[in-house]
């Protein structure tokens, strides 16, 4: 079964962070009526529109749940790399994919990944912007779930990495 948001509820859209859910709309569009959630990225204001026929495959989700924030957290202490891809190009294609899945734990392990191996040898580019931005997406989620600020989970997850 499809999961379903209220308005005023927060979600997550992969690779753009947490959205609120701002109303339900129904449109026309070429003839057929939808129903839609409008969303509001939170970091960006941006405005998206989400057919609520469509949200698995677009991978809309609730907020990590508390149980699941352990296992998150954990996930940030592991000290191997799960991506192990000699060639920088391939392992940044392979970052990217995980964090476009949207789970929380592929986010993570991308972070931690990253910050594994730049413990070693110098990011691409490419790969600091993905860890820039799994970083992002980590926090943000992480802030609104538990009810912090941005500022303390960053704190809490850069310990962990350390």
């Amino acid at each position: 079964m499809p999961q379903t948001f209220n308005v005023g509820d927060m979600a997550v859209y992969p690779a753009q962070g947490v959205a609120e859910i701002l109303g339900i709309e129904t449109l026309e569009i070429s003839g057929f009526t939808n129903k839609f959630y409008v969303l509001r990225c939170l970091d960006s204001e941006k405005k998206i529109r989400v057919p609520v026929a469509n949200v698995e495959q677009v991978g809309l989700r609730a907020l990590v749940a508390g149980d699941a924030i352990d296992g998150v957290l954990t996930v940030l202490q592991a000290d191997e790399v799960a991506i192990s891809e000699p060639n920088w190009n391939r392992r940044y294609r392979r970052y990217v994919e995980k964090i476009q899945t949207g789970s929380l734990v592929d986010v993570a392990q991308v972070l931690r990944d990253l910050h594994l191996t730049r413990a070693d040898k110098q990011l691409s580019y490419g790969e600091r912007r993905v860890y820039e931005m799994a970083m992002q997406l980590l926090v943000q989620e992480l802030a609104v779930a538990q009810e912090r600020s941005e500022e303390e989970v960053t704190a809490q997850v850069e310990a962990l990495l350390a």
